[in-house]
């Protein structure tokens, strides 16, 4: 989806219509972007972008309260626009899903047809637009989704596969966030050709698990399927202050609020994991986490909030003020993990990751 929170608030409020807005944060400079409008992007403002660098971007921007209700029943009405064409769907997060068409069930037989048609369906029905990358493999088509945005269709025939990936700056790659292009550029990596050109024992060594991964995505190969049922690696909540935190009894009193949110995402995934963290974001925006592991499960309120407590007794402030704090449950048994279907927490297998 384009610009998914920040299109359905325009959608639904005229007002806003073609006038930078921000999702989330707000005009005194506290909190963060959620999405911003493409009339906002213009000016630079990006999401998890601090308030207060999004108004000094754009004086004029509007923020707007996050109404995750509305932006759930449209992401569900948007899969079962998917639903027509095809009963494999992978859900990335709210606005964004793989889709296998191999087998289609209106039997068009064209994948670039399909979803055209879904476009069509998306802006016809829920007067939103959409952006689709076709492809042979899920890495190839996430990247073509990005590149004609918004509104835009790309497709990246099987032949065209290798010469796409090899002219890509490495900053497009899916999964390389801004720390690690930033460590590949120094290693004389700034497209796909570069990378193609490094041994896989050396991208290992650089890059671990994710080197790995390029290395063989870089060619073209990608062979994970789409799988309709998703684990659930964690589970959290956080959330950010109008006013920096210096009392320790006061950020106690904030963490029991969200653990009570946590426990109640747990609970309703049918979920119980053993390792709890814990993260702090100072006044400066320098941040910290900490995390414990128990042979229990974290899945009542005491533990969790206990946990949390004797994470945050240990945290040095150096007289920094606290504006944000968060709690996050992983570590659960497969056995556990019952009701893992559409989970918008889960975006992408390594850390570094921008959007």
């Amino acid at each position: 989806m384009d610009a998914f929170f920040a299109s359905v608030e325009q959608r639904d409020n005229p007002r806003l219509r073609g006038k930078p807005i921000a999702v989330g944060g707000s005009p005194s400079g506290r909190g963060v972007v959620a999405a911003a409008s493409y009339e906002a992007r213009a000016f630079g403002v990006r999401s998890a972008m601090p308030s207060s660098r999004a108004l000094a971007l754009c004086p004029r921007i509007e923020f707007v309260k996050p109404r995750f209700d509305a932006y759930k029943s449209v992401s569900n009405e948007i899969r079962a626009i998917f639903q027509r064409y095809t009963d494999l769907i992978e859900p990335l997060s709210l606005d964004e899903a793989f889709l296998d068409v191999t087998s289609d069930k209106s039997n068009i037989g064209s994948a670039i047809e399909i979803a055209k048609e879904i476009k069509s369906a998306i802006q016809t029905e829920l007067n939103l637009t959409a952006s689709a990358g076709v492809s042979i493999n899920k890495f190839v088509a996430k990247i073509a989704s990005d590149i004609n945005k918004p509104n835009g269709l790309t497709f990246i025939g099987p032949s065209k596969v290798e010469s796409f990936l090899s002219d890509l700056p490495i900053e497009k790659f899916f999964g390389v966030g801004k720390v690690t292009a930033s460590k590949m550029k120094n290693l004389g990596i700034f497209t796909g050709k570069e990378l193609k050109d490094l041994p896989e024992s050396v991208l290992q060594i650089h890059f671990g698990k994710l080197g790995l991964f390029l290395f063989q995505v870089v060619r073209g190969i990608d062979n994970r399927p789409v799988q309709p049922t998703r684990k659930v690696k964690s589970v959290g909540a956080e959330d950010t202050f109008q006013k920096d935190l210096f009392d320790l009894e006061d950020m106690k009193q904030e963490l029991v609020l969200i653990a009570e949110i946590v426990l109640g995402r747990i609970s309703k995934k049918k979920l119980a994991g053993k390792t709890l963290t814990l993260k702090v974001k100072f006044n400066d925006f320098s941040q910290i986490t900490r995390s414990k592991s128990i042979s229990e499960n974290f899945d009542t309120l005491g533990r969790i909030t206990t946990t949390s407590f004797s994470l945050l007794d240990n945290v040095e402030f150096n007289e920094k003020g606290v504006r944000l704090l968060g709690i996050t449950i992983s570590n659960f048994y497969e056995s556990e993990i019952l009701n893992s279907k559409w989970d918008p927490n889960q975006l992408w297998l390594f850390e570094d990751h921008d959007d």
